[in-house]
């Protein structure tokens, strides 16, 4: 049994280079009991791949989804929505009003 649900969805957009990256985890228990971490990556809209490890205790499985956690932070990953922050900062903002002026 799992103490709390823990999950994460990271994304990594670099216009310049023409790149989308989602990377998502979380850990839960299968049809048998056994504890897993599943992980999906690839690009934004895309399927993906999936990665699957399967441990005995939460600790362990709790562990490395840490460790993968902060991988990935180095590596320029952020929340969905500070990603959409930090790309409408670089991006130029259009705004299109619609309406009646007749």
């Amino acid at each position: 049994m799992i103490a709390q649900p823990y999950q994460l969805y990271v994304e990594r957009k670099d216009h310049a280079k023409n790149m989308a990256r989602f990377y998502s985890m979380s850990i839960d228990a299968n049809l048998f009991g056994e504890l897993c971490l599943t992980r999906r990556w690839g690009r934004i809209g895309a399927k993906g791949q999936t990665l699957i490890h399967h441990f005995e205790r939460e600790q362990d499985a709790f562990a490395l989804f840490l460790d993968l956690t902060r991988q990935k932070r180095a590596r320029g990953y952020r929340t969905r929505s500070a990603a959409a922050r930090e790309s409408d900062s670089a991006a130029p903002s259009i705004v299109i009003e619609l309406g009646a002026n007749r």
